[in-house]
């Protein structure tokens, strides 16, 4: 990898910490002043279903929701040269565990934090491929912030909040309802977001 983008990465991983720290990204469980869990804080699920939404994929093809019918979706806005892309692996991984228990991960390329996902959309296909494998699903880039956000991003946004940096996750049921939102810090590893996804696999409902 050429020295100029590795010095990139590393400042665009110093951009990702600072605005963690500084946004202090929400968890999905807020607490209260004693520190315990509270549930009255929670954002209200949204009206509509996730499959009211289309996409087009990567590779140009259409790419509507409802083609998961009955299948649990994270949805995660995805970029190349950001400090939270190794979790590609992680993604990669997680999908390839539970994408036959009826998991499907799908990627949404994003340029909206500090100009880290540059690229054009075969670009960024061939960089996940070369460098990650990447076999999940993902769309053409996409606006995920703001008026002009994909309209799937306004949906999510006005229950659980617009993603505050790359890697951001929403978690939709088989049913096409969005049950939980995990900020970038979330990795797909984490015992959190494995738990979210076992609860709601097509064979837990």
């Amino acid at each position: 990898m050429p020295a100029s983008l590795l010095n990139r990465r590393a400042l665009c991983r110093g951009l990702a910490i600072a605005a963690v720290a500084v946004a202090g990204l929400a968890t999905t469980r807020p607490v209260d002043a004693a520190g315990a869990p509270s549930t009255s804080s929670l954002p209200s699920s949204a009206a509509g279903s996730a499959y009211d939404y289309k996409f087009t994929s990567i590779d140009g093809d259409p790419l509507p929701l409802s083609q998961f019918r009955g299948k649990a979706i994270l949805v995660v806005n995805t970029a190349s040269l950001c400090g939270f892309t190794p979790q590609y692996k992680g993604l990669e991984a997680l999908y390839t565990a539970y994408k036959d228990k009826g998991l499907v991960v799908l990627g949404v390329p994003a340029n909206d934090f500090h100009d880290q996902e540059p690229g054009s959309n075969q670009e960024i296909k061939h960089f996940c491929d070369a460098n990650f494998a990447v076999d999940f699903p993902m769309t053409e880039k996409e606006t995920v912030t703001g008026d002009k956000a994909h309209p799937f991003y306004k949906w999510v946004s006005a229950a659980k909040g617009a993603p505050k940096w790359n890697f951001h996750k929403y978690l939709i049921s088989p049913e096409g309802a969005l049950i939980a939102a995990f900020p970038s810090k979330v990795e797909p590893e984490s015992p959190e977001l494995k738990a979210a996804v076992d609860a709601a696999l097509p064979h837990s409902s």
